[in-house]
């Protein structure tokens, strides 16, 4: 596509996210009403009202039925190192937006995990915060200055979906020049911002994962490569199909459903979610990359 084409392509996709980010303001008081429900509220609120909310159906609880049960399971922090885990919401979305996908599975981390992760969610026009907040935290000693021990200590993943994958490259490559290294990238329909590359997973990732969807007029990249391939094992490229198989996408307004809807369809699959929860806990857990490559390549991603 030309630059042409991209400049066109952002313009009308940020036009149906505005619409979107206007849905979601009318809204925002009747959410304040509910309780439990944006993460900011309570410690893992979110997570709370899509796992056991028996008596209201959501979308963002469809989304994350497979990974709910990991709620309900004992973890033994002691083993797992400190990390902290940054997720970008795709479009014009609130960072604390309770319907988002991006920031119920926020949520369930930090129930999960609730002493060994520091986990936030930003918007994906608010990577230097999200940069700004990483170097904060790996200043153990306060003082200002990020020694070479204290950079050797981090463990970093990140998230996002739409410009939020986008983003997700780019605070990583951000990192990079810092010598910090990150364990995981991952990117759902990742789409490319205005000066960003999103398609050249940098040397300081140790893995990265590509999910996507190529139907309808805005899909994600199809395609990640490492720069350096001895550095960043690339798990894998994954096509989402949904043909024949929808999403219920009822957290977006009627007109972003008309015209994007495979571009939150993947947003909203469980599947998704699943294997990201899946990778995440391998990465915590110390699992070897076989382990994690033989289940991220099964029959769920062809059904």
């Amino acid at each position: 596509m030309t630059s042409a084409g991209h400049k066109a392509l952002n313009t009308m996709f940020s036009v149906l996210l505005a619409m979107c980010a206007t849905h979601s303001a009318t809204t925002k008081a009747q959410e304040s009403s509910l309780p439990q429900r944006a993460i900011h509220h309570s410690r893992g609120g979110a997570a709370r009202s899509a796992c056991n909310e028996a008596d209201r159906q959501s979308p963002a609880k469809d989304a994350l039925r497979l990974v709910c049960p990991r709620t309900d399971t004992a973890i033994d922090e002691v083993a797992v190192r400190s990390t902290i885990v940054i997720g970008f919401v795709g479009g014009f979305v609130r960072r604390d937006d309770p319907r988002r996908p991006e920031v119920q599975f926020a949520a369930l981390l930090r129930e999960r995990y609730p002493s060994a992760l520091r986990v936030e969610v930003f918007a994906n026009h608010d990577g230097k915060k999200a940069l700004r907040q990483i170097l904060r935290l790996l200043d153990s000693n306060d003082d200002g200055i990020l020694t070479a021990t204290e950079k050797e200590q981090a463990r970093i993943i990140i998230y996002g979906h739409s410009w939020g994958g986008s983003q997700a490259v780019t605070l990583a490559r951000q990192l990079g020049r810092q010598g910090i290294r990150v364990l995981l990238t991952v990117q759902v329909d990742s789409v490319t911002k205005v000066w960003q590359s999103d398609s050249r997973i940098p040397a300081n990732v140790a893995r990265a994962i590509n999910f996507y969807q190529a139907e309808g007029w805005l899909h994600g990249r199809s395609t990640i490569r490492a720069v350096d391939s001895d550095q960043t094992k690339i798990l894998g490229n994954f096509r989402m199909p949904y043909k024949g198989h929808g999403i219920n996408c009822d957290n977006y307004p009627w007109l972003v459903r008309v015209l994007t809807r495979p571009h939150h369809e993947i947003e909203n699959d469980p599947r998704v979610w699943g294997q990201v929860g899946f990778l995440i806990d391998s990465e915590l857990s110390g699992e070897t990359s076989a382990a994690q490559s033989s289940w991220v390549s099964g029959s769920l991603f062809t059904k």
